[in-house]
């Protein structure tokens, strides 16, 4: 699809904000955000993925903890949370008098309703089932005492419900009706009842999203009266929009754009530790938990002499250097370097030598034919590669990669595909090789969990949160052992030996951790962003939830300056330090946007 012009972007902000109040209403501010690029595959929060939805949920609907700044948890439903002595039973107790936006009551029946679905109903855990399958039973025994108790020690439980990146609590009156009928319920009935810093009032599918402030939120008040979050279809397009003052803040921007925005005055950019990956997925064995194969994926990707020779073929360092200008690290572990505590490298790092990978395939009787593409089984190697149709990263690095493969005799076909095409054809299978990218947090349960054998489909297509229908016996094993370990060094060696495991695997081909970049304008909006930076001058990650409820309008005379509020700098406020200690542990995770990707 075409690139939105600024003119056209700023006429889709005019719709999404509505009509200007008249003259005499009382003055109303707006906080109006770039929409995660990833986009929002559904608005039902037990099926989605995608980073856009995960933000829209953590607008609007509550969680049984927030996150502190020092990584432990923090109030938000509940008010203290108590672990058994042996720890298999964990009792939440719940504020009282709480009302969902519709004025129904919140109650702990609505967060043991939503537990229990999802850990009763295949659909409903599509999204967050790895979260709860060691729990073994959720009960609310009065309106604010809720009692989780697990099959074995779990150290997360705090974390299974947070917001945005964990399982959000929605209300039982609202979604009961619909639970049979899960699969095709899409939650659109506005305005959205539930219980957030935000009331989304108004959403248009690819276009916006809007919200009212909730003014009597438990956590604190947003300082702005109205959210906007806009969906642009290119990263030009949201930075065009933000030079022009038609938005205030957008996060994932590329390296060009984040080094030019670096001069506007009146815009101030930062750098985040990365937090996440971009990598490759190869389908060598798409197949259902009971083994039943599915899709359409080349068998030959499962010989591992084949993926260890791709891996081989590949330069990350000119990935890192041509791709993303240097503003990031090349990668090998699962879990980026925005978390230090699971930090892990291979013992014998996979060299960038297509000579040895080249002498592999020989080995291994894949022999070249006259047009220098290699041979097994009959049939040329010749793969497909999916990509996004509109990331320019995936564009770029496809482009590498094509003519690495070519050069030891593998032959790769683009295929560009929406987000939701491409995800689509990865849950059925239904390719060789995909680009992906995905983000955590301090607690990296989750994006550890979707590469264990739980998580491949049931035979009817259901259930399934695989991300590359990774299945390791010992892996699952040691995940297991993680998930119950308090101690955090012990957890760590633990992690490391799973993450060898992914590494030796070649299934997942992590190249690289792009730093975050962040931009936003300092005239319209501060205290957007929270933290100290560290010594390379990095910030640490954000979340939007805490980024849009702190964030604070310019007083009616520092706008009429140009400046904003305070000292005029956007990244003030409480210095955060994520820090992981003990059993604190963080759930945070998701399929995610790098500038317009998921």
């Amino acid at each position: 699809m075409p690139r939105w012009t600024g003119a056209v972007a700023a006429c889709a902000l005019t719709l999404a904000l509505g009509a200007a109040p008249p003259a005499t209403a009382a003055p109303s501010t707006t906080l109006r955000a770039a929409m995660d690029g990833s986009g929002v595959d559904t608005l039902n929060p037990f099926l989605a993925f995608f980073d856009g939805a995960l933000e829209i949920f953590g607008n609007v609907y509550p969680a049984l903890n927030s996150l502190q700044p020092d990584g432990t948890p923090g109030p938000y439903l509940a008010t203290s949370w108590t672990p058994s002595a042996d720890k298999l039973t964990w009792t939440f107790k719940l504020r009282d008098g709480l009302k969902w936006s519709d004025g129904k009551p919140l109650t702990s029946d609505d967060a043991a309703w939503t537990l229990n679905l999802i850990m009763s109903d295949a659909v409903a855990g599509t999204a967050n089932g790895s979260l709860v399958s060691n729990f073994a039973s959720v009960t609310a025994p009065d309106p604010t005492t809720l009692v989780i108790k697990t099959k074995a020690p779990q150290a997360s439980v705090p974390y299974v419900s947070i917001p945005m990146r964990g399982i959000p609590i929605v209300p039982r009156h609202v979604w009961e009706p619909h639970a049979q009928q899960l699969k095709d319920y899409k939650n659109d009935a506005l305005p959205v009842v539930g219980y957030g810093p935000w009331v989304m009032t108004d959403y248009k599918q690819e276009q916006y999203a809007r919200y009212d402030a909730n003014k009597s939120f438990v956590l604190g008040a947003p300082k702005f009266d109205h959210l906007v979050e806009q969906s642009f279809k290119s990263t030009d397009a949201a930075v065009a929009a933000l030079r022009s003052g038609q938005i205030d803040y957008k996060s994932g921007v590329n390296a060009t754009q984040f080094k030019a925005l670096q001069n506007d005055k009146n815009i101030k950019a930062i750098q985040t530790v990365g937090n996440g990956w971009m990598g490759l997925e190869i389908n060598h064995n798409a197949r259902t938990r009971s083994g039943k194969r599915i899709g359409t994926g080349d068998p030959r990707l499962g010989d591992p002499v084949l993926r260890k020779a791709i891996a081989l073929a590949t330069d990350k360092q000119t990935l890192v250097t041509k791709v993303i200008d240097g503003v990031g690290q090349i990668g090998a572990g699962y879990l980026p370097p925005a978390w230090p505590q699971w930090a892990w490298k291979p013992a014998e790092p996979t060299p960038y030598d297509p000579a040895q990978a080249g002498k592999l395939l020989d080995d291994a009787g894949y022999t070249k034919g006259a047009d220098g593409i290699r041979v097994k089984d009959g049939k040329p190697l010749s793969f497909r590669l999916g990509i996004h149709s509109d990331d320019s990263a995936d564009a770029a690095i496809s482009t590498y990669l094509v003519g690495w493969m070519k050069a030891i005799g593998i032959k790769l076909t683009i295929e560009p595909l929406s987000m939701s095409a491409l995800n689509s054809d990865l849950a059925k299978g239904d390719w060789d090789l995909l680009m992906d990218a995905w983000t955590t947090g301090p607690d990296p349960t989750y994006l550890l969990g979707i590469q264990s054998c739980s998580t491949l489909p049931k035979d009817d297509g259901t259930g399934g949160n695989t991300d590359s229908f990774f299945c390791d016996a010992d892996y699952d094993k040691l995940f297991k052992e993680q998930l119950g370990t308090f101690d955090q060094a012990e957890r760590a060696k633990i992690i490391g030996q799973m993450q060898d495991i992914l590494y030796k695997a070649d299934v997942n081909q992590i190249y690289y951790y792009a730093n975050g970049l962040e931009v936003a304008r300092t005239d319209t909006v501060s205290g957007l962003t929270l933290g100290e930076p560290n010594a390379q001058g990095l910030y640490p990650a954000q979340s939007a939830f805490w980024s849009y409820l702190k964030a604070t309008p310019p007083t009616a005379a520092a706008a009429a300056e140009g400046k904003s509020d305070g000292d005029g700098l956007l990244w003030g406020g409480v210095a955060v330090v994520v820090i992981v200690l003990g059993a604190a542990i963080v759930v945070l995770r998701r399929r995610s946007a790098k500038g317009d990707r998921e």
